[in-house]
């Protein structure tokens, strides 16, 4: 049976379980899916839709004027950058630096006439020269599935206007070919995600890296990341529905001087933010508009990444206490290409 025909049955099925109030059809719901996922799902739901098959956040996606300049500078604020590749047809190229299971991606346009060729309304290539032109930062955030064609159908049958999964490539300086299959949001839904499932593994993966070892600033994960909007409650009800998860509530952000709703996806927060007072996250809706602005990063030492950035004469970054108690430090846009990039993590 194919994919299609197979999630509408199981959706069927479990509408008629939900409707008839026998609780039991739940646990027959899950067991439908593969053994390895159904340790995802909570026995017990409302609707279907409700399954969450999102893993993580990915990536986020900075886009800048010049790859070259921007992997320098994002060297200086300690990541471990290396050459990307190409995007066939696209016209695009970027560069990578791992984490341990996300990653950080630096993109600019290689070629502006096979660049202009591929715009077509969709994608998360259009539109990529004006946001560079206004200043370029973080445009997207990536969104991690480990089923995009059921996740794809799980966002419809919650009204989400979705495309259809996509396949999608890159050929590596050193040749190797890394494959994947992404997802954007339709017009009706107009929010700065897309969704990806990898078909290389990680494994495979690290093997684009020229060099083994960690990011000199000790980074390992991605914490957190930002989107401001002029309307926390509002935004964080379309974030909710998209993502098919419940809307948290709002908290004081007190570095980025913000309220915020944060999403959790695995062990990285999405937080849709409102500024209540001037700081970041006011300076970027001032300066942009609504969307992403900042990425967050845990690092193993606080101190080890000061004292690099000072060795390749960096200003000293600014220093706040969150929320948690923690320090975070936050190079500003014209250290970081137009985004926020934080750091926060043990001295």
């Amino acid at each position: 049976m194919a994919m299609g025909s197979m999630l509408r049955k199981m959706i069927e099925n479990a509408i008629e379980v939900n409707r008839s109030g026998d609780s039991s059809g739940n646990l027959r719901y899950r067991e439908s899916f593969p053994p390895q996922r159904q340790q995802r799902y909570t026995v017990c739901f409302r609707h279907p839709s409700e399954f969450v098959m999102f893993t993580r956040i990915d990536h986020v996606m900075i886009c800048v004027p010049d790859l070259q300049q921007a992997t320098e500078q994002y060297r200086k604020l300690g990541f471990n950058m290396f050459a990307g590749g190409a995007h066939p047809g696209k016209g695009t190229h970027n560069a990578i630096a791992l984490n341990n299971e996300d990653y950080l991606e630096l993109i600019a346009v290689r070629d502006a006439a096979e660049y202009a060729a591929s715009g077509k309304p969709g994608t998360w290539n259009t539109g990529l020269t004006d946001f560079v032109a206004a200043g370029g930062g973080i445009r997207f955030i990536a969104i991690q599935s480990d089923d995009l064609a059921a996740d794809v159908a799980a966002m419809r049958a919650r009204g989400v206007d979705v495309g259809d999964a996509t396949d999608g490539s890159r050929r590596t300086p050193a040749g190797l070919e890394l494959k994947w299959k992404s997802a954007v949001l339709g017009a009706q839904n107009p929010l700065p995600l897309f969704f990806i499932q990898h078909v290389t593994p990680m494994a495979q993966r690290r093997q684009q890296m020229p060099v083994a070892g960690g990011h000199p600033n000790g980074v390992y994960t991605l914490e957190r990341t930002y989107v401001v909007t002029r309307d926390v409650e509002s935004a964080a009800a379309q974030y909710a529905k998209v993502l098919g998860l419940p809307q948290p509530k709002t908290v004081k952000g007190t570095v980025i001087m913000s309220d915020m709703s944060v999403f959790q996806l695995g062990e990285h927060g999405l937080g849709v933010v409102q500024p209540y007072a001037d700081g970041p996250a006011a300076d970027a809706l001032q300066r942009r508009g609504p969307g992403p602005f900042q990425a967050l990063y845990r690092t193993t030492s606080m101190g080890a990444a000061e004292r690099w950035m000072q060795a390749q004469g960096m200003p000293p970054l600014q220093k706040g206490v969150r929320n948690t108690g923690e320090v975070a430090m936050l190079a500003t846009p014209a250290d970081a290409c137009g985004a926020y990039v934080g750091f926060v993590g043990p001295q």
